[in-house]
């Protein structure tokens, strides 16, 4: 799409804070009015506008793309998007080891295991641990625990979530940066390290480096647009 505005600007509202585009109100896909929660994630989604050059291009804007998802997609289906985000922890990364070589499993278990530990203590989610790709069944006092966790979120923090989850592989991880246990590049580092070790013996694939590098930028869209979500600015009267 051509770009048609020239002047970007936020403003309060109501129930949140809008975007204006030449004075007109940014809307959703859905043509709902975009209305962020704070005056910092609508600054940070104007900035994104700003940037635009001769042509909008949304994958260059993050940030507006998951406050369209926020509004469009989750709020209006809040419960079974609760139930699609904690279903990952039936399935957790974290649950799933090697049983070979040896320096694999003793790097995941120091790297993984205090991850668990910290769901069982602070969630109150003890998740079972198994070699190989077999699934698991885990308790339900454990998934019912996860489940209460993700159902806490409102709909832009479950966005977040769901991005987390989704590129970390790991629900435990995703919660565990989120809920301030772990740096973002510390899960990072624990959601790829199988395929860490495998490059430490047979080298670096360009395609893939590419493809993470992709999924780890979109991380940190993530954690900018969470990061401006809580962040509380005072305004003028």
């Amino acid at each position: 799409m051509k770009r048609f505005y020239e002047i970007v600007a936020t403003e309060a509202a109501d129930t949140g804070h809008v975007v204006t585009l030449d004075g007109r109100l940014v809307k959703t896909q859905a043509r709902a009015t975009l209305v962020l929660p704070t005056k910092a994630l609508a600054e940070a989604v104007a900035e994104e506008w700003r940037a635009q050059d001769d042509k909008i291009v949304p994958a260059n804007m993050p940030k507006t793309q998951l406050a369209y998802t926020a509004l469009d997609r989750v709020a209006p289906r809040h419960d079974d998007v609760v139930r699609e985000v904690a279903a990952f922890g039936g399935t957790d990364l974290l649950c799933y080891r090697a049983d070979e070589p040896k320096d694999l499993v003793a790097r995941q278990k120091d790297v993984w295991n205090p991850y668990l530990d910290w769901a069982r203590d602070t969630l109150g989610a003890e998740l079972q641990v198994t070699d190989g790709i077999m699934p698991i069944q885990q308790s339900d006092a454990a998934l019912k625990a996860l489940i209460a966790e993700v159902a806490g979120h409102d709909a832009f923090e479950l966005t977040v979530l769901h991005a987390f989850t989704n590129g970390l592989g790991s629900l435990v991880l995703a919660l565990a940066y989120m809920k301030g246990y772990s740096p973002l590049q510390a899960v990072w580092q624990a959601s790829i390290l199988d395929s860490l070790h495998q490059e430490e013996l047979w080298g670096l694939d360009q395609e893939v480096e590419e493809k993470r590098d992709a999924a780890y930028a979109d991380l940190v869209a993530a954690a900018e647009f969470l990061s401006h979500l809580r962040t509380k600015t005072l305004e003028s009267v």
